[in-house]
C-alpha cells in the first residue's frame, strides 16, 4: 500500500457491529491501525476500539451519517486528527441498511433511502476522502450476493448494491493513476442483527440458504471480514475492478 514506513491505516464505515466490526478486527490482526465509524451505536463502537487496541493497534471511532453529505467535510477534518502521516491506506465502505420490500409495495421514500445509504453516500464519501487516501491505497465496497441471485422482496436493495458495483469499476479506472485499487466484496447471507436480525430470527430461511450453499453452512461475519482483509493487504495490489463474492458457493 503506502510506500512509507508508517503503519498503514484503514477506515471502516459502519464498524460498530456485524461485518464492519469483524472487518475492523481482521484488519487490526493484519497489523493495520483502524478508524471505524458509527451512526448511533457509540458505546458499541468504543468497545470495538478497545478490542483493536487489545490487539496492539491504534483504534478510533468517529460518528458519521453516510447519508448526510454536508457533514463529510467535518468528518474529514476529524479523521485527519487520527492520521499521523496525513493519509490512510484502506477505505471499506461497509455502512448499510436493509430493505425488504416487493416491487409493488416499495415506496418512493424507501427507494430514495436505500440508494442514499448504498450508492450516494459511498460515492460522495469516497470523493471527499480521496485526497486523504495514500498512493497505492485500496477502496473496498461491500455489496451482496443478491446482485447475482434473486430473492423476492429484495429488488430495490439489490439494485442499489448493483449500482455501487458498477461505480466501483469506474473508481478503479479513474483512480488508477495514483495506484489506488477499487474492488467489491459481495457478501452472502450472514445471520447478524442486520435488518432487525431478519435471517438470524428465521430458521426456515436459514435452512433454505444452507441447502443452496456448496459449503453447507451459514456464513459468519468473520468469513466476510477475511475476504475484505485479503483484498486490503496481501491480495490487493494487482486486483482491481473485481467483484469477489464471499458466499460459500450459494446457488451453484
Amino acid at each position: 500500500m503506502s510506500s512509507s514506513d508508517r503503519t498503514p491505516v484503514a477506515v471502516v464505515t459502519g464498524g460498530s457491529r456485524g461485518i464492519g466490526r469483524a472487518t475492523a478486527l481482521a484488519l487490526a490482526r493484519a497489523d493495520l491501525d483502524v478508524v471505524i465509524t458509527y451512526r448511533s451505536r457509540g458505546a458499541e463502537a468504543r468497545e470495538v476500539v478497545g478490542q483493536i487496541e487489545a490487539l496492539g493497534r491504534r483504534g478510533a471511532a468517529l460518528a458519521l451519517d453516510t447519508t448526510d453529505i454536508a457533514s463529510f467535510d467535518q468528518f474529514a477534518d476529524a479523521l485527519r486528527q487520527h492520521l499521523p502521516g496525513g493519509t490512510f491506506d484502506v477505505l471499506v465502505n461497509n455502512a448499510g441498511t436493509a430493505l425488504y420490500s416487493g416491487l409493488t409495495e416499495v415506496t418512493e421514500a424507501q427507494f430514495d433511502q436505500v440508494f442514499a445509504v448504498h450508492v450516494k453516500g459511498p460515492l460522495f464519501l469516497t470523493q471527499r476522502l480521496l485526497p486523504l487516501i495514500a498512493e497505492g491505497g485500496r477502496i473496498i465496497n461491500v455489496s451482496s450476493a443478491l446482485t447475482r441471485l434473486t430473492f423476492a422482496g429484495s429488488g430495490p436493495y439489490a439494485a442499489a448494491k448493483a449500482a455501487m458495483e458498477t461505480l466501483t469499476r469506474y473508481q478503479a479506472l479513474e483512480f488508477a493513476s495514483r495506484g489506488i485499487t477499487a474492488n467489491v466484496v459481495a457478501s452472502g447471507p450472514v445471520p447478524t442483527d442486520f435488518g432487525d436480525a431478519h435471517l438470524r430470527s428465521d430458521p426456515d430461511l436459514q435452512r433454505v440458504i444452507v441447502e443452496r450453499t456448496a459449503l453447507d453452512r451459514l456464513a459468519t461475519a468473520e468469513d466476510i471480514a477475511q475476504a475484505i482483509a485479503g483484498l486490503a493487504t496481501a491480495s490487493g495490489r494487482w486486483v482491481t475492478a473485481q467483484r469477489l463474492e464471499a458466499s460459500g458457493g450459494l446457488g451453484l
